[in-house]
C-alpha cells in the first residue's frame, strides 16, 4: 500500500513550486510529529532546486489552510524537555522556510491558526481570501501554552507589539479584513482570485507601503524606544493581571518572551520561547485546559441517542423577553433558520425586535457578519401577538415565566395547531419537564432546552428529556443547539437539572457569608481570584434576583435543608435596593451601603479570611456535583465538568468540579466537608461518593492525559 503524502509539490513552467498541504483522511489540516521528516524533506528539495522562482504554499482542503499542530502530541511528552523539542522542531522548520532565497507566498483560505499562522508568518508574503470561513489567530493561550514555532517573535515584528500581544493573550481569531488592516496579510482577495494573486506576488514583488507618519510616531512612542516598550509592557501586564489574577501562567510567559525578543534579539527570544513552551505544556493548568478542549470537541460529535434527528426548517419562540430574544437571535444568525416569535404584548415584541436587530448590527460592525448575511438574518425573523401561524413549525421553544401552569397552557395552545411530529422544547431553569408534559397530547414530543443568560454569549444548553421523551426528539433538540453554536449536554429531569442545582448552594453560602459580616466585594474578589469570571453577588446582579427567587423554592422543596436559603434574596426583593452594587459618581462599581443597612450587617474586611470564604462557597458546589453524579443527573464526570465551566464559569484552568476535586484530593474535600458540617451545619454533610474513609477519585487516573476516556 502506497503511503499518501501530506506535502505534494508541482513546479510549473515558470519555475514556481506549488506546495499543497493535505493531511490524508482528515477534514482539516493538522500537523503531527510524524509529518516532520516529510516537511524537512520538502525543504531539502526546495533548497536544492536552483531553478525555482518562487514557492506558493496552499491547502488541499476545502475550508482549512492549516489549523495548527495536533495538541495530542503534548500529552505524549514525558517531560518539559520533550515538549520543548517539539517547539524547537517547529522553529527550525519555520526558520528554514523563512531563509529560502526565493519568495514564498502563503495562499490562505479557511482556518489559519496556531502553527499554521506561524508557518504563514515565516513566508515572505501572505494572501488570504475574503471569505467568512477564513480566520487567522494564535489560540495557544486557550490550551495553556504559547506559540512555540516563532510566533512570539515574528508576530510583533509584523503587526507591532501591542496588536501582537492582544492577539496572543486573547487567542481570538480575526477575519480577513481585520488581518489586512493590521498588516498580518498583504492582500485580501476573492477565493477565485487567490492563485492568481499569489503568482502575481512572486512575479511582481512589491515593497510594503510605508505606514502614515502619525502611525510611525505612535509606534516610536509606544514601542520604538526602551522607555515606550517598558510602559507598554507594564500596562499590558496590569490589564492581564486584572483579568486573570495570575491564574494562567501562559499569559505572563507570552509577555516575557516578547519582551526578551525585543530587548535581546530574535535568537534570545526564540530560545526563551522554546524553553517556556516546554515548561508550560506540563503544568496542571495546561493539562486541564487540554482536557476541556478534548471534552468539548468530543461532545460536538457525540450521538446522544441511536435515533436520527427530525428535520428542522422553521422554529417558533414563545416569549419576547431577554431569553426569547436571545434564542431567536442565535437561531436566525448561526442556525440560519426562520423564526416566528410570539408574545401577547406588542411592547415586548418591539423590545425583542430591537434586541435581535442590535445583536445582528453589533456582529456586523465587528466583522462577524457581512452586510448581506446580516440582512438575510433579519429577514428570517417574524413577530406576532397572535397564536396563528405555528402550524408549520418544526420545533417551538417556550421562554415564558417560570410558572408550571403557564408553561402547560402554552404547550396546550401549541399542540392544538401543531403539525404531526412537531417538537415542543421548554426553556425552564428548574421545573421538571415531566410535570410540564402532564396532560400533553403527545408527551413524547416534549423536551427541555435550558439556555443560559445572556444566550448570545453562553455556550451551554442543557437538553432534558423526561422519561417519555422520544429518542429522536432528544436528537432534534441537540441538533438545534449545535446549529445555534451551542454545546448541548444531556441531563436528567430532576429539579434544577445540573448547573442551577450546583450553583444554588454556592450562592446560598455566599449569602450566609455576607450575613456573617464578610464584605460582599471581598467575597466576590476571593472567588474571582479562584478563577470565576464574576463573584456570586456580581452574578446575582447580572442574572437578576427575581430569577434566583423563582428557582430557590423549587430546589428547597425537592432537596430540603441542603438547599435552604438564608433569606437574602427575598429580603432584597421585598425592601432592598434590588442589586448588590451601584455606580459611584466616578462610574466605578461599588457595594451599595443600603444592602448592609437592610441586613443589619457591619462588614469586616479581614484581609486574611480568603481561605474560609473560598471553602465555604466552593465546598457546597462540589458536594452537590457529587450528589448529581450519584443520582445520574449527569452521565459522567466529564459532562459535569464541561457543564460547570460553560454554564457558570467554573475556572477552566481547574478543569471543572470533578477534576478539581481529584487534583486537590477527594479525601481532602470529604474531610473539609465534615469539618464544615460540624461548624456551620448539616448542609455541608458529604454526598454519598464522599462518605467512605478513602473516597475514590472521580476519574480513573486524574493525572493522566485528559484525552483519556472520561467514562
Amino acid at each position: 500500500m502506497v503511503e499518501r503524502k501530506v506535502f505534494t509539490t508541482e513546479i510549473d513552467g515558470n519555475g514556481v513550486a506549488w506546495v499543497t498541504l493535505d493531511v490524508p483522511d482528515e477534514a482539516y489540516n493538522v500537523l503531527r510529529a510524524e509529518h516532520l521528516d516529510e516537511a524537512e524533506a520538502l525543504l531539502d528539495q526546495l533548497e536544492r532546486d536552483s531553478g525555482l522562482t518562487g514557492v506558493i504554499l496552499r491547502s488541499g482542503k476545502a475550508d482549512s489552510f492549516l489549523s495548527g499542530a495536533d495538541i495530542r502530541m503534548l500529552d505524549r511528552c514525558a517531560d518539559a524537555a520533550e515538549a520543548s523539542a517539539l517547539a524547537l522542531a517547529g522553529q527550525r522548520f519555520c526558520g528554514r522556510l523563512e531563509a529560502l532565497e526565493v519568495p514564498v507566498v502563503a495562499a490562505i483560505h479557511g482556518l489559519c491558526l496556531g502553527g499554521g499562522l506561524e508557518i504563514a508568518l515565516a513566508c515572505r508574503y501572505r494572501i488570504c481570501t475574503d471569505e467568512p470561513v477564513t480566520r487567522l489567530g494564535l489560540p495557544e493561550v486557550k490550551i495553556g501554552v504559547l506559540p512555540g514555532s516563532g510566533g512570539t517573535q515574528r508576530l510583533p515584528r509584523h503587526i507591532g507589539t501591542g496588536a501582537a500581544l492582544d492577539l496572543m493573550l486573547t487567542g481570538r481569531q480575526i477575519r480577513p479584513d481585520r488581518a489586512r488592516a493590521l498588516g498580518l496579510v498583504d492582500e485580501c482577495v476573492p477565493a477565485a482570485h487567490l492563485a492568481t494573486a499569489a503568482v502575481r506576488k512572486i512575479r511582481e514583488p512589491d515593497e510594503r507601503p510605508a505606514r502614515p507618519w502619525t502611525r510611525r510616531v505612535l509606534h516610536w512612542i509606544t514601542e520604538g524606544n526602551p522607555a515606550g516598550r517598558t510602559l507598554l509592557l507594564h500596562e499590558v501586564r496590569r490589564r492581564t493581571w486584572h483579568k486573570t489574577y495570575g491564574n494562567y501562567p501562559a499569559t505572563e510567559a507570552i509577555i516575557r518572551c516578547v519582551e526578551i525578543g525585543l530587548a535581546e534579539g530574535v535568537e534570545a527570544g526564540l530560545k526563551a520561547e522554546a524553553e517556556t513552551f516546554g515548561r508550560l505544556a506540563v503544568t496542571p493548568e495546561a493539562q486541564e485546559l487540554r482536557f476541556l478542549y478534548f471534552a468539548s470537541t468530543a461532545i460536538k460529535k457525540e450521538r446522544f441517542t441511536d435515533a436520527d434527528p427530525r428535520p428542522l426548517e422553521r422554529i417558533g419562540v414563545i416569549g419576547g423577553g431577554l431569553m426569547g430574544a436571545g434564542i431567536s437571535a442565535v437561531t436566525v444568525e448561526h442556525a440560519g433558520l426562520p423564526v416566528r416569535v410570539r408574545d401577547p404584548s406588542a411592547e415586548a415584541l418591539a423590545r425583542a425586535s430591537r434586541h435581535i436587530v442590535d445583536h445582528i448590527d453589533r456582529r456586523t460592525q465587528r466583522g462577524a457578519l457581512t452586510p448581506f448575511q446580516a440582512e438575510q438574518a433579519r429577514r428570517r425573523l417574524t413577530l406576532t401577538t397572535e397564536s396563528n401561524g405555528f402550524n408549520s413549525i418544526d420545533l417551538i421553544v417556550e421562554a415564558v415565566f417560570e410558572e408550571i401552569e403557564l408553561k402547560r397552557k402554552v404547550l396546550a395552545e401549541y399542540e392544538a395547531q401543531a403539525r404531526e411530529g412537531a417538537v415542543f422544547a421548554s426553556n425552564t431553569s428548574s421545573l421538571p419537564i415531566a410535570s410540564i408534559a402532564e396532560g400533553a397530547r403527545e408527551p413524547s414530543n416534549v423536551v427541555g432546552m435550558h439556555y443560559f443568560s445572556p444566550v448570545e454569549k453562553m455556550r451551554l444548553v442543557e437538553v432534558i428529556p423526561h422519561q417519555g421523551t422520544a429518542p429522536d426528539v432528544v436528537a432534534t433538540a441537540a441538533k438545534l443547539a449545535r446549529a445555534q453554536g451551542k454545546t448541548p449536554l444531556i441531563v436528567a429531569d430532576r429539579p434544577g437539572f445540573f448547573v442551577n442545582r450546583i450553583l444554588a448552594p454556592y450562592l446560598n453560602e455566599a449569602g450566609r457569608l455576607l450575613l456573617d459580616g464578610f464584605a460582599m466585594d471581598e467575597i466576590d474578589r476571593t472567588l474571582k481570584k479562584f478563577g470565576f469570571p464574576l463573584g456570586p453577588f456580581e452574578l446575582l446582579d447580572q442574572v437578576g434576583l427575581s430569577v434566583a427567587a423563582r428557582v430557590q423554592p423549587v430546589l428547597q422543596d425537592a432537596f430540603g435543608p441542603r438547599m435552604a436559603t438564608p433569606g437574602l434574596v427575598e429580603r432584597m426583593l421585598e425592601s432592598g435596593p434590588g442589586k448588590f452594587y451601584r455606580r459611584s459618581k466616578s462610574g466605578r462599581k461599588v457595594p451599595d451601603p443600603a444592602v448592609y443597612k437592610l441586613l443589619g450587617v457591619t462588614p469586616v474586611r479581614s484581609g486574611f479570611a480568603s481561605e474560609e470564604i473560598l471553602d465555604r462557597a466552593i465546598l457546597p458546589l462540589l458536594n452537590e456535583a457529587a450528589y448529581c453524579l450519584e443520582e445520574g443527573v449527569i452521565r459522567c464526570p466529564r459532562d459535569g465538568d464541561l457543564a460547570a465551566v460553560l454554564g457558570i464559569g467554573f475556572p477552566p484552568f481547574r478543569g471543572g468540579p470533578f477534576r478539581y476535586m481529584d487534583r486537590r484530593g477527594v479525601a481532602d474535600i470529604a474531610s473539609a466537608l465534615r469539618r464544615h458540617a460540624e461548624r456551620f451545619g448539616e448542609h455541608f454533610a458529604p454526598a454519598p461518593p464522599l462518605t467512605s474513609e478513602a473516597p475514590a477519585p472521580f476519574y480513573a487516573a486524574p493525572q493522566q492525559s485528559p484525552t483519556a476516556d472520561p467514562q
